[in-house]
């Protein structure tokens, strides 16, 4: 067993107070938090415990991304300029057909390493790229290569969920999965709001195998309301349900969720760009429901969690400006504020994922902790509102030590036992398949999408026949169908 001290740092330990111990220490005694200090009192360590000065700095729980599709990493930034057609389109009716196992194992390689270098100790890879378990074993070896805390969220875009929950070797993956010790398990699918409700199997194998299911909820053209209340009427809305985004639901679907204890995943850089509807902060705090924070994909956005913070303040406060404005009125104090972000990218995680043990530094807690420290860079200093310095001043590049279950994992601003030229030389090669299999003019003009001819109302995607007259319209827009 090693013992590690964090030592003379601002410490936010984001307990039930949200006590901060200004000059405190931390002691990690195996994958333990084993003592938080007094403002000023050194703790007594063991010989040969592992010191790090953290004074200067910050120590706080690490961050918790309740959403990321992790496989579609190795294209980072290419889909800059997409709209969620565009998004859709490609991955989903496309070309996200053309991904093999190895490309999944890339891609998930890449994003776990990029989770740990931002101080993410735990992430939820939604993983709807698993078109066979062969690419299921590659997301979860890619996974566990890494020292990170991640929870495979299994999917499928290629097929409906009823589809491929029911066949017995994705079962059988699950299963051994479930057991597995290592990796946490949830499944990945969506309810478009089809009356005939085809998704009760997937919900009925996630009831069977004891795992919560997480779900696209609220995205503009795909799923609605119509959605939710087939889950609720059916039976399935329990507290482990995770619902992403959750945009474009009215105030009967937000009662539904706050009634049965589930949680909602913003991620905001997605929802105010790619077009799943305004971010959604400033309804879900009416209805006191759990929140977590979360990018989506990195194939658009950055993927750390100081971004999301800053970006979910914006929104949330443009909104309670534009709202007030529209009523000739102004808002004098925000509602939103930098603590409760920092809280809802550790411990709003923590409560997604039904994970007590996790999001807050107090003694017998699991030791997943973090230092934010930049000694070469001004903005460092001074620290006077530490929640603002996360919020609002933090980088990825300030992450000088992240810790996962008392592990080290980064230290002086460097990953720990990381090969990264090989981590890149598997990235290359999946870049280099997926511009070999499209063809060089599809894949630069699938980069800088040519503007539609005409409006396009809604995105294309449905898992079975049933579409909203909205979606009729889109698909006849983007595909020239009736």
């Amino acid at each position: 067993m090693t013992t590690v001290l964090l030592q003379g740092g601002t410490v936010l330990t984001m307990d039930d107070q949200h006590t901060v111990v200004a000059d405190g220490d931390v002691l990690i005694d195996g994958d333990r938090i084993a003592a938080v200090g007094q403002q000023g009192q050194r703790l007594d360590v063991p010989e040969g415990t592992q010191v790090v000065d953290a004074s200067g700095g910050i120590v706080m729980p690490g961050m918790i991304d309740t959403h990321r599709h992790m496989w579609q990493t190795a294209m980072r930034a290419y889909g800059a300029d997409w709209t969620l057609t565009q998004y859709f389109v490609w991955y989903y009716l496309e070309h996200g057909k053309i991904f093999r196992p190895e490309d999944i194992h890339a891609g998930n390689l890449t994003s776990a390493w990029e989770s740990l270098e931002a101080g993410v100790t735990t992430t939820v890879d939604w993983s709807h790229g698993l078109q066979s378990v062969d690419h299921a074993e590659a997301a979860a070896d890619a996974l566990r290569a890494v020292p990170g805390r991640f929870v495979l969220a299994y999917g499928n875009i290629q097929a409906g969920p009823w589809e491929w929950t029911a066949d017995p070797s994705v079962r059988a993956f699950l299963e051994r999965l479930r057991d597995d010790g290592q990796l946490g398990l949830q499944l990945a699918f969506d309810v478009t709001g089809d009356p005939a409700f085809p998704e009760r199997g997937a919900f009925e194998v996630a009831r069977e195998l004891g795992v919560g299911v997480t779900t696209h909820a609220g995205v503009w053209g795909a799923t609605n309301d119509n959605g939710i209340k087939l889950m609720h009427e059916n039976g399935f809305m329990t507290p482990q349900n995770i619902y992403v985004h959750a945009a474009t639901l009215t105030t009967d679907s937000y009662q539904r969720i706050a009634a049965t204890g589930g949680s909602i995943s913003v991620s905001t850089e997605s929802e105010q760009s790619a077009g799943q509807g305004y971010p959604p902060t400033w309804q879900v705090r009416r209805h006191n429901i759990p929140v977590s924070l979360s990018m989506d994909t990195s194939v658009w956005w950055s993927g750390d969690l100081f971004s999301a913070m800053r970006t979910t303040l914006g929104a949330d406060r443009a909104r309670e400006h534009l709202e007030a404005h529209m009523k000739g009125a102004t808002v004098t104090h925000s509602h939103l504020r930098a603590e409760h972000v920092v809280d809802w990218a550790t411990r709003g995680g923590a409560r997604a994922l039904g994970r007590d043990d996790l999001g807050s530094l107090e003694p017998g807690k699991k030791a997943d902790v973090i230092l934010i420290k930049n000694d070469a860079s001004p903005v460092s200093f001074p620290l006077i509102n530490p929640y603002g310095q996360v919020a609002f001043q933090a980088q990825r590049g300030d992450v000088h030590t992240v810790i996962v279950d008392g592990r080290v994992v980064k230290h002086n601003h460097q990953l720990v036992d990381c090969d990264l030229p090989a981590v890149r030389r598997e990235v290359e090669a999946t870049v280099d398949h997926l511009r070999s299999a499209l063809g060089e003019e599809a894949w630069r003009s699938g980069m800088n999408p040519e503007l539609p001819e005409g409006e396009v109302l809604d995105n294309p995607y449905q898992y079975t026949a049933y579409k909203s007259d909205s979606t009729r319209e889109a698909r006849g827009t983007i595909f020239g169908e009736p």
